[in-house]
């Protein structure tokens, strides 16, 4: 017997080259998910001017609750933030967000846009910052909930795993849990054309990959320079040119890095792809995927 879905709430925000009406990623996202959305008893938390959009155009109302939020001006953003870590009252704590990101946006670099994408790491909480992963995230809480994704349009390009290209990063407090995840997955991942990672960590998971009966000598993984000499930059140059959609990213939200800047521009060219590239930037976040597309 299918166990009821689990209720969660999350938030949706986007910014204002994604709300254009009509054609705006906000809107094509929500058009996309009206009918999976309608059978998860979600509520949404939706900031201000996102809120506006969808009312204007008569979108998800009546599928699911909507609570709209401040504006971002009159601490909207803020206030989500504080919800994900927990917020004021237990039921009014937010289970993840989606956030339509425009790399060139000015607000994508204000304090609660970074904080808020910190605490979704710190808490395990999935962070969506791209209309791909916006669209598979519905499809991976239907899976979970014991519904098939056919309710979300268009999802089963965002679903071939054989026609696209992971890469997996990870900071040197994850490695550990990076090879964890990919020796629970190991099939899952192979199923992917291509798979890339930085240095250290590509060397890792090409060990553990021959250690699973990988041919030998045949790399896994390719490997690009490790963080610090630059290998972020190269595959942010790869999500460019379309030849990664999608990113597994173990982030450390605990220390300061080096090479912070590097980080920032990889994750805004996923940003900039948004609308093929999807990121997963925990191990909690992962492993959720993983076990969803399980079901497939």
């Amino acid at each position: 017997m299918t166990s009821l879905p689990t209720e969660l709430r999350f938030a949706l925000v986007a910014h204002r080259l994604h709300r254009q009406p009509g054609t705006g990623a906000l809107q094509r996202w929500a058009r996309s998910c009206e009918s999976a959305l309608g059978r998860l008893p979600w509520r949404l938390a939706v900031v201000g001017a996102s809120h506006d959009a969808l009312e204007r155009e008569a979108l998800l109302v009546g599928q699911l609750p909507l609570e709209r939020l401040p504006s971002g001006r009159e601490g909207g953003l803020m206030r989500v933030v504080s919800r994900v870590a927990g917020g004021l009252a237990p039921e009014r704590a937010l289970d993840g967000v989606f956030f339509l990101m425009d790399p060139v946006d000015p607000s994508s670099t204000f304090p609660e846009a970074q904080a808020l994408k910190r605490q979704c790491v710190t808490h395990g909480k999935p962070f969506v910052p791209t209309l791909a992963g916006a669209l598979e995230w519905v499809a991976v809480e239907s899976l979970r909930a014991g519904l098939d994704g056919t309710g979300v349009h268009g999802i089963g390009p965002l679903l071939d795993l054989e026609s696209q290209t992971a890469a997996l990063i990870a900071h040197d407090a994850r490695k550990t849990q990076m090879v964890e995840f990919v020796g629970e997955h190991f099939e899952l991942l192979s199923r992917f054309g291509s798979r890339v990672a930085t240095g250290t960590t590509g060397g890792l998971l090409n060990e553990l990959a021959w250690s699973r009966g990988w041919p030998a000598g045949q790399p896994w993984v390719q490997r690009y320079q490790s963080g610090p000499l630059g290998g972020d930059a190269q595959i942010a140059e790869l999500v460019l040119d379309g030849r990664c959609q999608k990113v597994i990213f173990f982030e450390d939200p605990h220390v300061a890095r080096q090479h912070e800047a590097d980080i920032q521009l990889m994750e805004r060219a996923v940003w900039s792809a948004g609308e093929h590239t999807s990121c997963l930037n925990s191990p909690a976040m992962a492993r959720r995927w993983a076990q969803a597309l399980g079901r497939l």
